[in-house]
């Protein structure tokens, strides 16, 4: 069965870095994008919102300025299989399938016939797995900025949690993995 995880990088002011924040943050350090690598080659598939998806399908061509892990993280994430939550695209990329309708039921049913880590990426798609009782661990990846706006990590749903772990990765950056609490 799968494990579904909400994890993205945030500022210390609770948004997520999405294109906006990477203009203010900039791009993580070498050893922090080493660490996505790492999760990424460690995850069974991901579901992703509309935009963040839109963001994501960076990844679906080579570019001629990235270097090695660059091109490593393309490669990880072209293999990853995708399920994309939207009620307005009408077509996905390669190795994506749309889904739409009852998304409860349907991510419940992907979770079940996967084994391993699902990742949740976009705040509004997590705000609305984590209404349904479906998120099992929120990974932030908090780096030392203040954006002041953008989407908040948690978007809506704010459950209680309890933090089971936390790890420095780099010289300024947190990751902290968290569990709704009983």
């Amino acid at each position: 069965m799968g494990k579904l995880i909400f994890g993205m990088n945030v500022s210390i002011d609770g948004y997520v870095d999405d294109l906006a924040g990477n203009l203010v943050m900039g791009a993580p350090s070498q050893k922090h994008f080493a660490y996505w690598i790492e999760t990424i080659r460690n995850h069974a598939g991901a579901v992703y919102g509309r935009r963040m998806y839109e963001v994501m399908r960076y990844w679906d061509d080579d570019q001629a300025e990235w270097d090695a892990s660059l091109r490593q993280f393309a490669t990880l994430w072209r293999k990853l299989p995708k399920w994309v939550v939207s009620r307005t695209l009408s077509g996905v990329g390669p190795k994506a399938t749309l889904i739409s309708g009852d998304i409860g039921t349907q991510i419940r049913e992907i979770a079940a016939r996967t084994d391993g880590t699902l990742s949740v990426s976009g705040p509004e798609l997590a705000g609305l797995m984590t209404r349904l009782g479906l998120i099992e661990e929120y990974h932030l990846h908090v780096r030392p900025f203040v954006l002041g706006r953008g989407k908040p990590f948690f978007q809506e749903a704010r459950p209680p949690l309890q933090l089971v772990s936390s790890t420095l990765i780099d010289d300024d950056t947190v990751h902290m993995i968290y569990v709704p609490r009983d």
